[in-house]
């Protein structure tokens, strides 16, 4: 129970019909006793008195039966009854332990004090005179404050038993919660890894391809190595892909991850994929795995938007840093060369005017035929705007900062911040 008697109409448990039979039988059994002691007294009371005190026993006993709809009010009743009737006690004191038990201790506490006046006018009503008035009044007053105290010793019980489930319950909330958050996480990481690793090499197949398409009649040498270099792209992006989709089984930790000396591999394979790329590095040391795998997605994003969204533009990768100073990266790209204009912002390593990353494999053959230098390419300023988004969270939960847009020369860049502890 939770503190508060069952409301009219529930059905009672086998728990509670014994329950509510041996109180029954307790009461009635103290109104059979009392009554057999009140025959042996001499002289023995009247008749008229006697039978109303049984009849009354009687009743406050079957009005037990009631208790767990009216607690107080039969409480309340059977305390009136008992300052003149003493075979009514049993009931009474029932009736005392049920309204400890299922109302706050504060009515109890009300319902107590008035037993105890109902105590005082029995004992000022049917005064004995074998019977000392203090002793009378101590044993009904020890009787009504024993029946009061185990009520109130099962009502705390009850509560803390039902705190501790309701804690339970919302402990196993939290944790269905927590592992919702979890999920959610690790759904966000695929996301991220997904965009990170298969845009970059899916760029360099649309330009190959596009390079291809655009030119027919290039030299068997060129169409070979553009081929070769499909191929080689392809086999690395179902690779990467099987790495992916293995956080779905494991941990994103235990799976392999770039560093920041892969950049270097990074530069070479956007240098074969005709892009003019250029690196510079300044670093005390070697970066820690978390700021080096960060700096390496960042450079993948700029590399990915300038060969999308300035095709043809010189590119310039910046890395500095050295222990307790950070990590800085930064991409530069020139203007794009000449093309027919395009409706839509300037573009490229930081996406256009809203952050946008390669998500467009169809502008492949456009942009390649300005990557291999040949006339009528344009670039396309369109994007969905998540690559820069996510690569701003990925930044912001390294402690980093990220900022990006357009140079004074009419280019783009991104410069990113990252904490290198000493």
């Amino acid at each position: 129970m939770n503190g508060s008697a069952p409301a009219a109409g529930v059905r009672r448990s086998p728990r509670d019909w014994a329950v509510d039979l041996l109180l029954f039988l307790l009461a009635v059994l103290f109104g059979l006793v009392m009554a057999g002691l009140r025959l042996e007294v001499r002289p023995r009371p009247e008749t008229w008195l006697f039978n109303l005190d049984q009849v009354t026993g009687a009743l406050g006993c079957a009005a037990l039966w009631l208790r767990r709809r009216r607690p107080v009010e039969l409480a309340v009743v059977l305390v009136i009854l008992s300052s003149f009737s003493e075979t009514v006690g049993g009931a009474m004191l029932a009736a005392l332990f049920t309204v400890a038990v299922h109302r706050p201790p504060r009515t109890s506490s009300a319902v107590f004090a008035l037993s105890l006046v109902g105590a005082l006018g029995f004992v000022v009503l049917r005064p004995e005179p074998e019977d000392p008035p203090l002793l009378v009044f101590l044993l009904g007053v020890s009787f009504q404050g024993a029946a009061v105290g185990w009520g109130l010793f099962v009502h705390h019980r009850r509560r803390l038993a039902a705190s501790l489930r309701d804690r339970a319950a919302r402990a196993e909330t939290e944790a269905a919660l927590r592992a919702e958050q979890a999920q959610h996480r690790t759904r966000e990481a695929i996301a991220r890894e997904i965009h990170d690793v298969l845009g970059h090499r899916l760029s360099l197949l649309s330009v190959h391809a596009g390079a291809l398409e655009y030119n027919p009649g290039a030299p068997a040498e060129d169409v070979a190595r553009a081929a070769k270099v499909i191929r080689e792209s392809a086999h690395r992006a179902l690779q990467d892909l099987r790495e992916v989709i293995g956080v779905l089984r494991a941990p994103v930790g235990e799976l392999p991850q770039p560093t920041l000396a892969d950049v270097r591999e990074l530069v070479a394979e956007s240098g074969r994929a005709g892009m003019e790329v250029t690196l510079g590095e300044d670093l005390a040391g070697a970066a820690p795995d978390p700021a080096g795998r960060t700096a390496y997605r960042i450079v993948q994003e700029a590399l990915t938007n300038a060969r999308k969204h300035a095709p043809g533009a010189r590119v310039t990768v910046r890395l500095a840093g050295a222990p307790g100073t950070g990590l800085t990266v930064e991409v530069r790209n020139t203007a794009p060369p000449a093309a027919p204009e395009v409706p839509g912002p300037a573009s490229g390593v930081a996406g256009s005017a809203s952050p946008t990353h390669g998500d467009h494999p169809d502008e492949g053959p456009a942009l390649a035929a300005a990557a291999y230098g040949r006339p009528g390419s344009s670039a396309s300023g369109a994007g969905s705007g998540r690559g820069l988004a996510g690569l701003a969270e990925r930044v912001a939960l390294a402690g980093g900062r990220l900022e990006h847009g357009p140079d004074d020369a009419g280019g783009r860049r991104l410069t990113a911040w990252l904490p290198w502890p000493p």
